[in-house]
């Protein structure tokens, strides 16, 4: 008898404390949600692309574990032209016969101007092996050197400290396109490591 109240006892003291977790759990998730609206850029356009196996295949983004940063590699191009790309891939590779498959969370332009290609509950094809964990921004450039413009990088800082705030992460979750493939992309940051460090320590001040 003794044996069975201590079992019952047990059993409520676990449902309790799980319960105090669950509740702090979301405490937390809700205070994090609020401190990234914060942060949020203004004037994210949500234009998703089409559902589609190359580009949009719909597959569930179940958890997130870091951003990913790249480049576009079309020097002069903007965010929407390099979204309507992605967004044209079945027709392109109509006439291809090795297929193209690509897109991306996000793009921002050479103005600052961040387009949403993807919904963040929705791999997309950007990363490689980290497809399924990450968010992706691709970022627009006016040279062949790759490099942001002022208004472009500005945008990067602020989109990236957003998605740290929101996914409760910090900026060593935030990673190159080069760090998991060893690709030169993005290309600026990759042949200058200091620009890389300046920028994460930029996103880590925004976090505090």
């Amino acid at each position: 008898m003794i044996v069975s109240i201590t079992v019952l006892l047990l059993i409520v003291l676990s449902v309790f404390f799980r319960s105090i977790s669950e509740k702090e759990q979301a405490r937390k998730a809700a205070e994090a949600a609020e401190a990234a609206q914060a942060l949020l850029p203004p004037g994210i356009e949500e234009n998703f692309l089409e559902p589609n196996e190359f580009s949009r295949p719909g597959t569930a983004l179940s958890e997130v574990h870091g951003v990913v940063v790249h480049y576009t590699a079309n020097p002069g191009t903007g965010a929407a032209a390099n979204r309507n790309y992605f967004n044209n891939l079945p027709e392109i590779n109509k006439k291809k016969k090795n297929k193209t498959y690509a897109s991306s969370h996000f793009v921002i332009g050479i103005d600052g101007e961040i387009i949403q290609c993807i919904p963040l509950n929705e791999i997309a094809y950007a990363s490689n092996d980290r497809n399924v964990d990450t968010i992706s921004i691709e970022c627009c450039h006016k040279r062949k050197s790759g490099k942001f413009s002022n208004a472009t990088y500005r945008s990067l800082v602020q989109l990236t400290a957003y998605l740290c705030k929101k996914y409760q992460f910090t900026e060593a979750n935030v990673i190159r396109h080069y760090d998991v493939t060893e690709k030169i992309c993005p290309k600026y940051f990759v042949e200058h490591e200091d620009a890389w460090q300046d920028f994460k320590a930029e996103v880590a001040a925004k976090l505090t």
